[in-house]
């Protein structure tokens, strides 16, 4: 390579440069690259070759019915599961704890010291993220979703959407660089999702990249850049939501899920 690069004349050297350039730069603007990933629990194949990106700074939709693999993909993501084959990585590699990336999980299974205080809870966890003045950050936050006079509350006395409002607190305290949500608004009623959805406005705005695991399509088309349906282990839809809608020639989201689910099917 290196003799015949000498050979090159300057203008022919110049564009190789350029595109060479070109090329680093389009891998740095991925926070997320997926390539032929296939996943086999036993018998069964949940995920069939699935490649997709996401763009850094974007709020990315994470579609599909119950089963389709999208919970399964965030977990081999993270490292919590290990692929059958391909490659998910984070900033160019496989995600590590230690990397220098502040990752942002809300499981659809909650996860809190159900027998700890709210705010004990909720200034545990942000003195181990580093955020300044932990109680103050705590109790602005608590009073933002309507909590603070459930702040001395045990997590176990308190409701599931409750909980849910808790844990978000702690996943989005110290502004991730990437923030994985699945499932956010589940049980909530308009005006608690309201609340939520301006959180996640806000967020990006600060240049957190999302995925936002939803079965919502309101949200979707409100919130997200692009998109992912999963069917079956594979991508049905993926691509700019506009593209996408041209693509089946339909007008919103939620047609599309049930042209390619099916009227009968569970979402």
């Amino acid at each position: 390579m290196r003799a015949e690069s000498a050979n090159l004349t300057g203008d022919k050297r110049d564009r190789s440069i350029k595109i060479t350039k070109s090329a680093k730069t389009v891998a740095r603007d991925n926070i997320i690259e997926v390539k032929h990933y296939k996943m086999v629990f036993a018998d069964k194949t949940v995920i069939k070759d699935l490649s997709f990106e996401v763009k850094k700074g974007e709020v990315f939709g994470l579609l599909g019915s119950n089963g389709s693999g999208k919970t399964t993909t965030i977990r081999t993501l993270l490292g919590l599961y290990q692929a059958t084959d391909g490659k998910l990585l984070i900033n160019g590699k496989p995600f590590s704890p230690e990397d220098n990336i502040s990752v942002g999980y809300l499981p659809e299974e909650r996860g809190l010291y159900k027998k700890e205080s709210v705010i004990d809870t909720m200034i545990y966890f942000a003195r181990l993220k580093g955020i300044k003045n932990p109680r103050e950050w705590s109790m602005n936050f608590l009073s933002r979703v309507g909590l603070e006079d459930s702040a001395k509350t045990r997590i176990d006395k308190l409701s599931q959407g409750m909980q849910q409002k808790v844990q978000l607190g702690i996943t989005v305290m110290n502004e991730p660089e990437l923030l994985i949500l699945d499932e956010p608004t589940k049980g909530f009623d308009p005006v608690n999702r309201k609340i939520l959805m301006e959180i996640i406005e806000e967020l990006h705005k600060k240049g957190s990249t999302i995925i936002l695991i939803t079965h919502y399509m309101n949200e979707v088309e409100d919130l997200c850049d692009r998109i992912l349906l999963l069917k079956d282990g594979k991508a049905a839809a993926y691509g700019k939501i506009d593209e996408v809608k041209k693509q089946f020639k339909l007008s919103s989201l939620e047609d599309i899920f049930v042209q390619v689910y099916g009227a009968k099917e569970e979402a």
